[in-house]
């Protein structure tokens, strides 16, 4: 969480007339992100951009007959610094929920493809609305975050809009030979599609991982279990749920896992499978015992590989060549 230098104190006092002024000002100092300490007094990080906001709103006051006081300020006492870190991160994020969910929706209905919007007023109306909510984001919220993914997903399907569509009906042989992004820490739904990836589409697939916030797709490579991923949650489908029925994959194994992992990630009960359970066991101890995201991957592997026999599947023979250590955070190097 990053620190502040100190804060601003902004000490105002207001005439009963004109009514409007309390309330401008009032209005003001939400939309800057101003956190009250008092009646009239107000608390912001120490910033040049707050130093600001308070100035102009101070001349608001003044203006129209009140008075206003803006000084630097350190607490003897409460509220401590991380008193005020935690208020002003709780009032970031109910400010960024709202927005978060509209995001969310938007790039929902692009996956969809059920309308055709343009990138044009739309996309100028949501990165306003971005904007305007993450400037108060003082302390780098994980909400902030998210929303700023979430952002970055939906500019990316615009400017390539067809990409969903032409993977909807891609084979497993086009996909060969990809570099596969998803994020650290992999857990049932990453592991269970790195598996898929690995027995269904290709057995030397390499993995990148990447912060939850941010690290898209480079040129070339596939992208699964992230916001704006090419194989990712659609309505109530995990990552592997998308991935096999977008492959055309009909082995009745796959389905039950499928059940499985879903039960697991959404946490839904839809399929209330008895099993899930010991199968989150296993996953808790590869995450326990492998830190690393491509070690954890590679353990994975042979855990699938049973737990797919169990239901009766059967895999191909493979080509015997086999990658390097499953994968790290960088893509692995060709062998010269």
């Amino acid at each position: 969480m990053p620190e502040t230098s100190g804060w601003l104190l902004l000490i105002h006092q207001l005439p009963p007339r004109p009514l409007y002024l309390r309330a401008q000002v009032r209005r003001r100092l939400v939309q800057v992100g101003a956190l009250p300490l008092k009646n009239s007094v107000y608390v912001l990080p120490d910033t040049p951009e707050c130093i600001e906001d308070f100035q102009w709103i101070g001349q608001e006051a003044i203006a129209g007959g009140g008075e206003a006081i803006i000084c630097r300020a350190a607490f003897l006492g409460l509220p401590t610094d991380a008193e005020l870190r935690s208020r002003f991160l709780h009032d970031t994020t109910g400010r960024l929920v709202p927005v978060q969910q509209a995001l969310a929706a938007h790039l929902a209905a692009l996956r969809r493809h059920k309308s055709a919007t343009p990138a044009g007023p739309d996309i100028l109306r949501l990165q306003r609305m971005v904007d305007a909510a993450i400037r108060t984001d003082f302390f780098g919220s994980e909400a902030g975050a998210e929303v700023q993914t979430l952002m970055t997903a939906i500019k990316n399907m615009l400017k390539s809009s067809t990409n969903t569509r032409a993977l909807s009906s891609q084979s497993s042989g086009d996909l060969k030979g990809r570099v596969w992004v998803t994020r650290r820490d992999p857990h049932i739904d990453r592991l269970a599609t790195a598996w898929l990836i690995r027995r269904f589409v290709d057995p030397a697939a390499r993995f990148r991982f990447v912060d939850s916030a941010g690290g898209s797709a480079l040129k070339g490579e596939r992208s699964f279990d992230m916001v704006g991923a090419d194989f990712t949650h659609e309505g109530d489908r995990c990552s592997f749920e998308t991935m096999t029925a977008r492959l055309g994959l009909k082995d009745p194994a796959l389905r039950q896992i499928g059940e499985i992992v879903h039960d697991l990630d959404l946490k839904d009960g839809k399929f209330g499978r008895p099993d899930a359970a010991g199968v989150q066991r296993l996953v808790d101890g590869l995450s326990a015992a492998h830190p690393d995201s491509g070690a954890r991957v590679q353990a994975a592997l042979p855990i699938f590989d049973t737990l797919f026999a169990s239901f009766g599947g059967r895999l191909h023979a493979r080509n015997p060549r086999r990658p390097n250590a499953a994968s790290t955070d960088r893509p692995s190097r060709r062998r010269r």
